[in-house]
């Protein structure tokens, strides 16, 4: 049987979960192209936060994963600035897509998004990419945990498991400031309403402009965890949100008793200019000073870099235009194709070995151990 036969003998919940279901829905775009996107509406989901959907003129229809994000490069001051963004939309809804932003105190593209992206704008992406999907971890029995704008992902997959109407047992846990800053909080009411195995709970600070709010104030906290959901330790779980929410629901599911093999989590809350500078700092008093040439196939570039260096950091530093975002090997940006020599690499899941057995390689923890030739 082809590709479209194996997926139609596949049971809802099971497609949820598989790779080439997901390739299905429409063209495939690889992560490390950018491309010209056009943003047809901007959605105002609270006071500080904002959707915004797009089209891709290369594709009529876009292919990816519930849960893969997109590398938007506004050009601000004159200079590209890439930062990762989930997609919140479905890939069962593929002819648009979307990603949802929170305005940060100083976050320079969060900002500008909020104060220059409108209809009819455009600007460059290149992804979708990510391997925080349902296809990471195939499970019936799912908790997702969220905090702040780390509900996209979650987001993304509810909805899609929605449009398959995938027998799937749901509870999702968003954690926000107050009442009015719950993220999608009435089609999240919507979907519980109309989706038997989805129950959702909201957590509060604080009761803010709501004062006869019903739900749950304060922290998600064992006890809470215990109460509300006794069955948590037989569900896999997927997190998103800032750092200190994600290590402290780590921490809390672990004192719990919860298998922390079943725990799955991502988050952009690094500051990529500090960890570009980490990297490129000079090799310390004992390691090798040999030094590598490093020929950039399509620019023509060629330069030299010590092996301590990344190749990222190293050919930023000779002036070459390199897509990248996180620097810690998270995001997947950098994927780039290795022609020639070999590379010692130390990633976070934004490669899959798949990728890696085609040749790619992320550059941004990609260190030299021989003379390289690379697809730039």
């Amino acid at each position: 049987m082809g590709m479209v036969e194996n997926i139609a003998s596949l049971r809802a919940d099971q497609r949820f979960a598989d790779t080439d279901h997901w390739a299905s829905f429409g063209a495939q775009w690889a992560s490390g192209d950018s491309k010209r996107i056009e943003c047809l509406s901007v959605v105002d989901e609270t006071h500080d936060v904002k959707t915004f959907v797009f089209q891709c003129p290369d594709y009529p229809a876009l292919a990816y994963e519930p849960g893969q994000f997109l590398t938007v490069s506004p050009v601000i001051d004159g200079q590209s600035v890439s930062r990762c963004y989930t997609l919140s939309s479905t890939p069962t809804r593929p002819f648009t897509f979307s990603i949802t932003v929170k305005r940060v105190p100083g976050g320079a593209v969060s900002n500008w998004l909020h104060d220059h992206l409108k209809a009819g704008s455009a600007l460059a992406a290149s992804g979708p990419a990510g391997i925080f999907t349902p296809v990471a971890a195939p499970a019936r029995k799912l908790l997702y945990l969220s905090a702040g704008s780390g509900v996209t992902p979650l987001m993304a997959m509810t909805r899609a498991a929605a449009d398959l109407h995938a027998d799937l047992d749901i509870v999702f846990v968003h954690s926000a400031r107050t009442p009015k800053d719950i993220i999608f909080r009435e089609e999240l009411a919507r979907l519980e309403r109309a989706l038997p195995n989805l129950r959702t709970l909201f957590f509060c600070e604080g009761l803010g402009d709501e004062p006869h709010w019903q739900g749950p104030l304060g922290r998600l906290s064992a006890d809470e965890l215990q109460r509300q959901i006794p069955d948590f330790k037989e569900r896999e779980v997927f997190t998103c949100g800032p750092k200190g929410y994600m290590d402290a629901t780590k921490a809390l599911l672990g004192n719990a008793g919860f298998d922390l093999g079943r725990y799955h989590q991502e988050s952009f809350d690094i500051n990529a200019e500090e960890v570009l500078e980490a990297l490129a700092e000079p090799a310390g008093a004992g390691q090798a000073q040999d030094t590598f040439t490093v020929r950039l196939a399509r620019s023509g570039k060629v330069f030299t870099m010590t092996p301590d260096q990344t190749v990222l950091s190293a050919a930023k530093k000779a002036g070459a235009v390199v897509p990248s975002s996180c620097s810690q090997g998270v995001c997947g940006t950098c994927k780039t194709a290795v022609l020639e020599g070999t590379v010692e690499m130390k990633h976070n899941g934004g490669i899959r070995q798949r990728e890696i057995d085609k040749g790619l390689r992320l550059l941004c923890c990609s260190r030299p151990t021989s003379d390289l030739v690379v697809d730039l």
